[in-house]
């Protein structure tokens, strides 16, 4: 589970961000702050993701060696960077998405050339949902992050039962 939260102040993330900790904890469910560095380490989060904006070099030292880190990537070209910051997975944007509008799409082949870049996990986000998330698993990632195809949805259950559904049925045929 990833927080994403840009606009709210640390002062009200943080409290926020050490309930969803402690409850994720609690139900052995993985839980990354997005962008706050500072709010996943104080939090106690199990890692944190950055973005290109971010400081992916510094973000190793302020969550420590043991967190996860992921980090968003605009292709093949960032791999380096993100290797050599420590990265854990990379996030790829798939499809346009308004969650992120400045985010830039780049397709299944944008997955895949990236996939093929590295060796970490490569997680694809981005107009994702259970209709076309095993062309993203086919394409080379490893999993897919939501957040419309599963909060805009009229059952949130259901949507996430068919995506989880999506994604099992599509790994198990690569």
């Amino acid at each position: 589970m990833q927080l994403r939260a840009p606009e709210l102040p640390d002062e009200e993330l943080l409290p926020l961000a050490m309930v969803l900790a402690d409850r994720c904890r609690e139900e052995r469910v993985m839980f990354v702050v997005n962008n706050r560095l500072d709010v996943a380490a104080a939090s106690k989060a199990d890692g944190a993701h950055v973005g290109q904006s971010d400081d992916i070099a510094g973000a190793r030292s302020v969550i420590g060696p043991d967190s996860v880190l992921g980090v968003s990537v605009r292709g093949p070209e960032d791999v380096p960077a993100a290797e050599a910051a420590g990265a854990d997975y990379l996030g790829v944007t798939v499809w346009e998405t308004a969650t992120k509008p400045e985010a830039e799409a780049l397709g299944l082949s944008g997955v895949e050339a990236t996939a093929r870049a590295t060796r970490l996990p490569v997680v694809g986000v981005g107009g994702i949902d259970a209709s076309n998330a095993a062309e993203v698993i086919g394409a080379g990632a490893v999993g897919v992050a939501v957040v419309s195809s599963v909060g805009a949805a009229e059952d949130p259950v259901s949507a996430t039962r068919a995506l989880v559904q999506a994604v099992r049925t599509a790994k198990e045929a690569t």
